[in-house]
């Protein structure tokens, strides 16, 4: 199957995830702070070597890692504990996951925060402008970003909005589920609080290994409890980063994968990994400029964008688009993509849209299974 849904996940990862992940188990399968015997000693020296990976790839060395099983977790653990500790207005860009959204919808019904949506033009433009001036009326708290939208793939000019934010001593919360590993972000500049990884996305590690980098002298509050090997005597969380927020037994054959795939990334780098994907991302799109019968939605000329293109066929909806690039072994996501508000800015909703993404290894083979699968669609419809 040609497989265009790397913005859910990557597939395929690179050789070296699958052979360590196999290595790790078969030789070091032990679980981190549980014992103090090689094995488990060796699953600890993996797991802060992925976290100087993590800090290294993000330029911020002084910051703390914390891994969660998944984005969604890491993002519920920082709203959340920043909720429980008084933030009240909170902004969010149009792009938002429901991995934000959802959190700030339950919150705000028990109005206990308000929520309000940063100014983004119709063409695709941040309004610091209009930006400033609703700080101005509603100063914020907390300001939570997508740095590339998982619909169509817009990269947010962050260290602008993160920087006007922090004349507002607000809070800040980047989510690069869809670009750490991808674009160049220095999340060691002070604007930035919190920046949140996803390892089975961008990154190209496996599922089940995400987390978030954090300043250690921010005051962020557990929500989640058990657990973390360390300080068992007392009932309270511990203080102490990462373990205040590392419950339960660590998922270290993810974060195994996810240490091969960080050494990748450096190996290929950041920039050539992006000239690469933003090459196929063009390939994708002078393709579907052949065809009046294909629309995309949220390209416009001079914006940045991941490797990501939605698109809408004339006639047809979403859903049943995706089945039919399926019966010709196509990989597709169609509908909303957990992201109804920016289905709403981009007018596409209820419907949603098809959308197609790539990343440096979506091959040639890909792309002909894809050119053929949309002329035969083409030619019945």
């Amino acid at each position: 199957m040609a497989y265009f849904d790397n913005a859910a996940t990557t597939f395929p990862k690179p050789e070296c995830v699958y052979e360590q992940m196999d290595q790790f188990y078969r030789h070091a399968g032990g679980s981190v702070g549980r014992g103090d015997y090689a094995m488990s000693r060796a699953a600890k020296q993996l797991m802060d070597e992925t976290r100087g990976q993590i800090t290294n790839l993000l330029h911020c060395p002084t910051r703390q890692v914390v891994f969660q099983p998944t984005a969604t977790l890491a993002l519920n653990m920082i709203i959340q504990g920043l909720i429980s500790g008084g933030v009240k207005n909170i902004y969010i860009s149009p792009f938002e996951h429901n991995a934000v959204t959802r959190i700030l919808h339950h919150f705000e019904m028990l109005k206990q925060v308000a929520v309000f949506q940063l100014t983004v033009t119709k063409d695709l433009q941040y309004d610091l402008e209009r930006i400033r001036y609703q700080f101005d009326n509603d100063r914020p708290d907390l300001v939570i970003v997508s740095h590339a939208s998982n619909v169509i793939g817009l990269i947010a000019p962050t260290e602008e909005i993160f920087g006007l934010a922090k004349q507002y001593d607000a809070l800040t919360v980047l989510d690069m589920a869809q670009t750490a590993g991808i674009v160049d972000c220095n999340v060691g500049l002070d604007t930035f609080d919190f920046a949140v990884f996803a390892g089975h996305k961008t990154l190209l590690g496996p599922t089940g290994i995400s987390g978030f980098v954090m300043k250690s002298d921010i005051r962020l509050l557990p929500v989640l409890f058990g657990g973390t090997g360390f300080e068992s005597a007392s009932q309270d969380m511990p203080t102490s980063l990462p373990e205040r927020f590392e419950i339960g037994t660590m998922n270290i054959s993810a974060i195994a994968g996810l240490n091969a795939a960080l050494k990748w990334v450096h190996e290929q780098g950041v920039s050539k990994l992006y000239q690469e994907e933003s090459a196929k991302r063009k390939r994708l799109l002078e393709l579907f400029t052949r065809y009046d019968f294909i629309q995309t939605v949220g390209n416009i000329e001079d914006r940045q964008y991941v490797g990501i293109v939605s698109c809408v066929i004339d006639g047809i909806s979403s859903d049943i688009a995706g089945q039919l690039f399926s019966e010709r072994n196509i990989s597709v996501r169609t509908g909303l993509h957990c992201a109804p508000l920016a289905h709403r800015f981009l007018g596409t909703y209820p419907a949603g849209t098809i959308r197609f993404s790539v990343n440096s290894l979506t091959s040639d083979d890909d792309f002909d299974a894809l050119y053929a699968a949309i002329a035969d669609i083409g030619n019945n419809l």
